[in-house]
């Protein structure tokens, strides 16, 4: 029974992007291992970017130094 475990960062992910991806990796399992659908089972988790980080620093805090427009306060966040 395979179980794939996804983590993805927090950042609007749609429902049916989650569901494109779950069809995606379970039909790639079985083209490719040959394993039945009805035995994959697919997780994802959404982390929030206070707590994902690489480097030493949050994703958060990443995001705002590449883009400091879209960071929450300034006038260009949407």
């Amino acid at each position: 029974m395979p179980f794939v475990s996804i983590r993805i960062t927090r950042e609007g992910t749609t429902a049916e992007q989650k569901a494109q991806v779950i069809k995606e990796v379970t039909e790639t399992l079985e083209r490719v291992l040959h394993k039945p659908p009805e035995w994959t089972h697919i997780a994802i988790e959404e982390v929030d970017t206070d707590n994902w980080g690489f480097g030493g620093r949050t994703t958060t805090e990443i995001r705002k130094q590449s883009n400091p427009a879209s960071a929450p306060g300034s006038q260009d966040s949407r």
